[in-house]
């Protein structure tokens, strides 16, 4: 115990001498007793309440998610609401993923809310992450909370937190919010003395509600009734969407849905997957299998909250390829603007958001169409606050982020896989009416708008030192920017955490006019953009990267193709 720092054993002892349940008081003393090195990753610093709530790996202590930290954040987040929005009745919504811990954790939220006299709207079932953000102004919520830590391991968990527009917090909320979070420093400041008549259950016939929202944003039902029997595979990866996006298909005309049944049942373990992320091939396995087995046109899955989707298609030489965000998001920004044109809706009073490290390409293609596209910092809460903020001035179509989320309309405020799985399909049908591909899709696109590709390298670096490693790296960024990069000079720098736009040639210095975050990002003499970012919800950092060439002829496609590959792989081959 002598070589633990004396601060973190102070820590733990407040937990021991405070007022906690008996297994947990057992836990830290077998941290201190045989784990030195959790017992600090455990403690070292209070579980970060951020601008998007909680998140973190299950266990003890204080930077970890529990009931008692999950409880301090509740009673933080349920004194702003009270400050708020004073003699007024307060009400928040309430669901939960298939996470370990996730009805317990869901459960306490609520608790903690009817103890400060705060309704709570709490999901009777599991329900995806875009179902709570429509509950919130579907209900006139204040506010509302998704346990669920994404698409993170299994041993993480978290706390989404939301304002009254259904979109997670933003400025001046969220720094508010955390405020009085921090504010709560021990478990004697928590009321959990919860009042059962403030608890309304949100049943199954809000399903019905939610997916005549999703219905209403066909643009091709005659190509979906053309098509409905076109094999299409889904699997829920074991998460809360298993339900939801087979509706919501079949709300769009499709009637020949094949779940993929190892990973159907709900199941926090995961225990089919190494990641329940469909950012990565490998959890899309036993869909692709599937998908050969029944000929599908078309393989979708989602995370465990429902709210990302991935797509993979048939490639034409007996394989299924998989499409990353960048693509989908391409091919559905695409779809959308033609088809909002065709009906002759476009009347520049359209726009589209994406952010700064999803493919540039979707700002071409809005530029084309002539409708604007905002590019916002990464988050999709930054996309959120565009449609509030232009919010019966101007109509939102759809938008995205690289990282497998979309958005369709706005009577969601955050990525719905639910409508994204069922207008991907939609686009896949429509062009299938007029015997075109996927891949004949994105040929023309990069035909009008250069072809664009993308790709991205995650380092995860664990714990304490891990995060001290990251802001290392960045600050390194800082203090000796890269000249060239993969033989190619470095043209522009720019620091959004700094605010500037630095020429490296002239030394030119501008203003960025954006919101401060942890990102850099350089450019290339030869167009090329690489992103780096810590995350924001994991113990890692981002580099993204994206080159884009001219594709004159559709048959060029593959070896065009090859050779952004070779480029994006020198490029990986500098940062690894």
């Amino acid at each position: 115990m002598s070589s633990i720092d004396p601060s973190i054993l102070i820590k733990a002892q407040s937990w021991l001498d405070g007022n906690i349940d008996q297994d947990t008081k057992a836990s830290i003393k077998k941290l201190i007793a045989e784990n030195p090195t959790e017992l600090v990753d455990s403690f070292y610093q209070d579980l970060e309440f951020g601008t998007g709530g909680l998140r973190g790996l299950m266990g003890v202590g204080t930077n970890r998610m529990n009931v008692y930290t999950i409880g301090m954040a509740t009673q933080g987040l349920a004194n702003y609401l009270l400050k708020c929005f004073p003699g007024e009745e307060i009400s928040v919504a309430i669901t939960h993923d298939c996470r370990i811990n996730n009805t317990l954790f869901a459960t306490t939220t609520a608790n903690v809310f009817t103890a400060n006299g705060i309704k709570v709207f709490y999901f009777r079932e599991m329900r995806p992450t875009p179902m709570l953000s429509f509950a919130v102004r579907h209900f006139g919520c204040k506010s509302g909370v998704m346990i669920t830590a994404s698409h993170n391991p299994k041993e993480y968990n978290g706390y989404k937190a939301y304002w009254d527009d259904g979109a997670q917090v933003v400025a001046p909320h969220d720094t508010n919010i955390i405020k009085e979070v921090q504010k709560i420093t021990s478990f004697d400041q928590v009321n959990w003395n919860k009042n059962d008549s403030l608890f309304h259950y949100i049943e199954e016939d809000f399903d019905a509600i939610y997916l005549e929202k999703v219905k209403a944003l066909s643009l091709s039902p005659a190509a979906n009734q053309a098509n409905k029997n076109m094999p299409i595979v889904f699997s829920p990866i074991h998460g809360a969407s298993g339900k939801m996006v087979p509706a919501g298909l079949k709300a769009f005309g499709f009637e020949n849905i094949n779940i993929v049944k190892e990973q159907a049942e709900p199941d926090g373990t995961f225990p089919t997957v190494i990641y329940p992320n469909p950012e990565e091939a490998e959890a899309l396995t036993l869909s692709l299998k599937l998908g050969k087995e029944v000929g599908a046109e078309l393989v979708l899955a989602c995370d465990p909250d429902g709210d990302r989707y991935a797509a993979a298609v048939p490639n034409g030489s007996g394989e299924f390829e998989l499409l990353n965000g960048n693509q989908t998001g391409t091919l559905l920004t695409y779809y959308l603007l033609s088809r909002w044109k065709e009906a002759g809706k476009l009347d520049g009073k359209q726009f589209m958001v994406n952010t700064i490290v999803t493919t540039e390409l979707i700002d071409e293609i809005a530029k084309g169409f002539g409708v604007k596209c905002f590019s916002v910092l990464t988050g999709f809460k930054n996309i959120a606050a565009i449609i509030r903020d232009l919010e019966g001035k101007e109509t939102f179509i759809g938008g995205g982020e690289e990282s497998y989320g979309y958005l369709i309309g706005d009577f969601v405020r955050d990525k719905d896989g639910v409508s994204a799985c069922a207008m991907v399909a939609e686009l896949v049908a429509y062009y299938k009416t007029q015997g075109k591909t996927v891949f004949d899709v994105l040929a023309e696109i990069y035909g009008k708008f250069e072809f664009y590709k993308e790709s991205l390298i995650s380092v995860t670096k664990k714990g304490k030192d891990g995060a001290e490693q990251i802001q290392a790296l960045m600050m390194d960024f800082r203090l000796n920017p890269p000249k060239s990069m993969n033989g190619v000079e470095v043209v522009k720098i720019v620091d959004v955490k700094e605010s500037t736009i630095t020429y490296p040639a002239t030394g030119k210095t501008e203003k960025l006019n954006m919101d401060k975050s942890n990102v850099m990002q350089f450019y290339l003499a030869d167009g090329s953009k690489i992103s780096a970012r810590p995350s924001g919800t994991e113990p890692k950092i981002k580099y993204y990267f994206s080159v884009h060439t001219p594709l004159s002829n559709p048959a060029d496609y593959r070896r065009t193709e090859n050779d952004l590959i070779e480029k994006l792989e020198g490029l990986k081959r500098y940062f690894s």
